[in-house]
């Protein structure tokens, strides 16, 4: 398979007429390819893109102070009029890797095709995340173009390793601690503006993330003498290790609706037609119906109340006619908000019930707290977002899945999770996965979301 990970930017095609996509392009079209190991990862890629952002948007680097954190990272500050607490709008820069294979346009091509409202820009980090990330650095260059001085100081956090260690964002949320800095407002990616997520609403939804779930990998290890594959015993490492698959996976984690998920329903079931609107007006009353209709919905629903786990890796033998000494799996926990990883180890062992599978965690991160569901910081995205499509109705809901915004939760008590673009389940699908891309007219309507939040109209 071919990559890309050594690959200039791509000159495929031409710019877009419209200058705020033509950017976009530009800037998509730089492969900045996040590693597990950090040596693999082709640094000079991220420092073209951050000099690509200083040549196409001169009036932020001007106005800005920026500072760089982890060494790849950015951290801009817009100096406001007053000491009120500050805003922070993040994003990161590093994509998930892609290779040209499979691919309708290649990833870093950035192709836009299509006509009218249709127009598409296919690209990785299309959504994930350089889509927010260029939309906030428009908003931003637009707004100081009029001569705006914000009341406050608004923060940029731009990480560059979201994808791997989140190790900028770390960082950049150690140095809010060490200057006693606490945000009124952080934002982050996370939800979306959908159609169609729950029976019965007519109207889209921005699903903004006001928590996420606890992340962890757990290691499962079975280790026991090996020998040749032509003489094996009736319990190899392998089996053992498959039986303890197939009993997780038979014992899903038990479902619950906690109070994010709740105000969700409120505000869904108001909105409401169908037999199941009452029901969504009443969580607490028809939890168990809810519970049991949630789990069998579709993926996303059942990820929204549970914990959920994924077999992700595999390893054995080094030689097909040698039997394992050591067979291991490693299992992508999300863990539901209101539960814990010491909660989740205890489960995963009682399922497997088997001692000689050792159950090892590798990488932990808690459930985030849930942040204010009214407001003022909650109150500003809504209005944000009714700025830019009055029909949207604006609900809580759960991340399922982790973003850097987990790191602000100890210098803020108000950290969101949503990106102001309109996301079909189709599109969604595409993150992290072949073909992603974005429509135009969503990506435009995206900045004036920034905008107005950046200027408070």
């Amino acid at each position: 398979m071919s990559t890309l990970r050594d690959a200039a930017p791509s000159t495929a095609g031409p710019l877009d007429a419209d200058p705020a996509v033509a950017r976009f392009q530009q800037l998509l079209r730089v492969p900045t390819m996040s590693r597990t190991d950090p040596s693999e990862t082709d640094w000079p890629a991220f420092t073209r893109f951050r000099e690509m952002l200083a040549e196409l948007y001169p009036l932020a680097h001007a106005g800005l102070e920026l500072e760089l954190v982890a060494e790849h990272s950015m951290l801009f500050r817009w100096r406001g009029t007053t000491d009120a607490a500050p805003l922070v709008l993040m994003a990161h820069y590093d994509v998930v890797a892609a290779s040209a294979e499979g691919w309708r346009h290649p990833p870093f091509d950035a192709v836009v095709d299509g006509d009218g409202a249709e127009r598409v820009l296919w690209a990785r980090g299309a959504l994930d995340d350089k889509a927010a990330l260029v939309a906030i650095l428009e908003a931003v260059e637009s707004e100081l173009a009029t001569g705006l001085t914000p009341s406050r100081d608004i923060y940029l956090s731009f990480g560059h390793d979201e994808e791997t260690h989140g190790s900028g964002a770390q960082a950049a949320a150690a140095l809010f601690a060490e200057r006693g800095i606490r945000p009124a407002l952080v934002l982050d990616e996370g939800g979306a503006i959908v159609s169609g997520v729950l029976p019965g609403l007519a109207r889209p939804s921005a699903m903004i993330g006001v928590s996420e779930k606890g992340i962890t990998s757990l290691a499962l290890a079975v280790q026991q003498q090996g020998g040749h594959a032509s003489t094996p015993p009736k319990m190899t490492a392998t089996v053992r290790l498959a039986r303890a698959i197939v009993r997780l996976n038979a014992r899903p984690f038990p479902t619950a609706i906690n109070p994010a998920i709740a105000e969700m329903l409120r505000i869904v079931g108001a909105h409401s037609s169908g037999p199941l609107a009452a029901v969504f007006r009443r969580p607490r009353l028809f939890g168990p119906v809810l519970r049991l209709v949630f789990a069998r919905m579709s993926d996303e629903t059942n990820a929204l109340v549970r914990t959920t786990t994924a077999v992700t890796q595999l390893s054995g033998s080094m030689a097909h006619n040698a039997l394992a000494e050591r067979a291991e799996a490693i299992v992508n926990v999300r863990v539901a908000v209101g539960s814990s990883i010491a909660e989740t180890v205890a489960h995963v062992r009682r399922a497997i019930a088997d001692p000689l599978v050792q159950v090892s965690v590798h990488q932990s991160s808690e459930p985030s707290p849930v942040s204010p569901m009214s407001g003022p910081a909650w109150q500003s995205i809504v209005d944000a977002v009714s700025a830019i499509d009055g029909e949207v109705l604006s609900t809580p809901y759960v991340q399922t899945g982790a973003s850097d915004s987990r790191w602000f939760t100890g210098v803020s008590d108000a950290v969101y999770r949503f990106t102001p673009f309109e996301m079909s389940a189709e599109e969604r699908a595409t993150l992290h996965a072949q073909d992603e891309r974005i429509h135009v007219a969503t990506w435009l309507r995206g900045i004036d979301f920034y905008r107005h939040l950046i200027a408070g109209r």
